[in-house]
């Protein structure tokens, strides 16, 4: 048996190491951000950082072999997005706890994310105290409740969200649901998704009308030379 003296040493050694710490998994698809994230959350907060994945398919092969705590997920990356693999992660693992971690303010992209089943949805300006306090939370089981902003009168786009707009604007160009997927790099449930609130908040009754109260409002830009209308 360790004498006292040393047996202090190797269990200010194993804290240092953070082996009993909360185990992060962080999915982001910018590298920077990612790795910066992780120093502060491992250094500042003594969070674990058990792996960190660039797409929904890694996140979900790592997930597989680490079984983290808590996930930060981003909304927005390329081949498959954040609530799209929030929701295949879930179909697999009904218990995991996920934290969304993202730069999208959009209310609908929130709304969908807690109801596809994340515990806390965070936008990556918090400070880093607060995102700390967030994980802990959603580790102990607890929901982080998500801020959903209002839409402004004086907001310039009228009853949609920017991502609505960006939406219906495709529809208008004659687009496929699964065509503004590729394009706007979301999945095709989330396009459904953002045309069913299109059609709520317009009040009309399919897509074309949808299109038509936009000319209506006053919603589109004037097409660029030589873009498909």
């Amino acid at each position: 048996m360790a004498p006292p003296r040393r047996a202090a040493k190797i269990m200010g050694m194993a804290t240092e190491k953070n082996p009993l710490g909360i185990r992060v998994m962080l999915v982001d698809d910018h590298l920077v951000m990612r790795v910066g994230l992780a120093n502060v959350l491992s250094l500042n907060h003594g969070f674990n950082i058990v792996a960190q994945a660039d797409d929904g398919p890694s996140a979900i092969a790592l997930w597989r072999k680490h079984r983290p705590d808590v996930c930060l997920l981003d909304v927005c990356m390329e081949r498959m997005d954040g609530l799209e693999t929030l929701r295949l992660l879930l179909d697999e693992f009904p218990m995991a706890r996920v934290l969304m971690l993202t730069s999208s303010k959009d209310r609908d992209d929130m709304t969908l994310a807690m109801q596809t089943g994340a515990r806390g949805y965070v936008v990556k300006t918090v400070p880093h105290d607060e995102l700390a306090r967030a994980i802990r939370s959603v580790h102990d089981g607890g929901i982080v409740s998500p801020q959903i902003p209002t839409l402004p009168k004086t907001s310039g786009t009228g009853p949609l969200s920017q991502r609505e707009l960006e939406v219906l604007g495709l529809v208008r160009q004659g687009f496929s649901n699964d065509e503004i997927a590729r394009l706007l790099g979301i999945s095709e449930r989330t396009v459904r998704a953002h045309m069913t609130a299109i059609l709520a908040r317009l009040a009309a009754s399919d897509r074309a009308q949808a299109v038509a109260i936009g000319y209506d409002l006053g919603l589109f830009k004037p097409a660029a030379h030589g873009q498909r209308l």
